[in-house]
């Protein structure tokens, strides 16, 4: 188990590439599962949220490497606290939960704005954030698991290959859907 901080650098990239796949694989789930169509299809949630079909949700993906290097940056001045410590990622996890989801600065759907500021029933919020604290929660276990094991090539394989894969689907949409315009 690693002892010594990583670089900006290196925690940007693991950053990027966790968030990303991870962002990537719940949201896909969750599109499915809660059935994310049919949801963004009614007028309360049409009137704000892109369509499944909008180049710009579809491209969504692409997009998650810039945040990947906003949490980087972030967590970089405090990492002292996540690595090599036995329970290090599930306080990244709060961390994540308590900045980026309980208590955000804008009315969310399930912050604690959000359930003051906004008409949204209570239960309708509490249940849309099984997406984002299941992503979060494999956020913080992934990347401390990563930076915390650095020889674990095996696992630096799956995680650029799966990146990689991420990023192409999107784009893959994209060109099939002007294809078919």
């Amino acid at each position: 188990m690693r002892h010594d901080q990583p670089r900006l650098l290196e925690l940007a990239v693991k950053t990027i590439v966790v968030h990303t796949v991870t962002y990537f694989a719940i949201g896909g789930l969750a599109f499915y599962l809660l059935d994310y169509a049919a949801v963004l299809s009614r007028p309360d949630m049409a009137s704000w949220m892109r369509q499944p079909t909008d180049p710009i949700l579809i491209a969504g993906p692409l997009f998650q490497p810039i945040r990947g290097v906003v949490f980087a940056l972030a967590i970089y001045p405090v990492q002292g606290m996540f690595w090599g410590r036995q329970h290090g990622w599930l306080l990244l996890w709060w961390m994540l939960l308590a900045l980026g989801i309980i208590s955000t600065f804008g009315p969310a759907p399930g912050s604690l704005e959000g359930l003051v500021y906004t008409r949204i029933p209570i239960l309708n919020q509490l249940l849309d954030l099984r997406e984002v604290v299941v992503q979060s929660l494999l956020l913080a276990s992934g990347l401390a698991y990563w930076v915390n094991h650095p020889q674990s090539r095996w696992l630096t394989w799956v995680m650029a290959v799966a990146f990689v894969v991420v990023l192409l689907m999107p784009i893959a949409g994209l060109l099939v859907g002007s294809r078919g315009a």
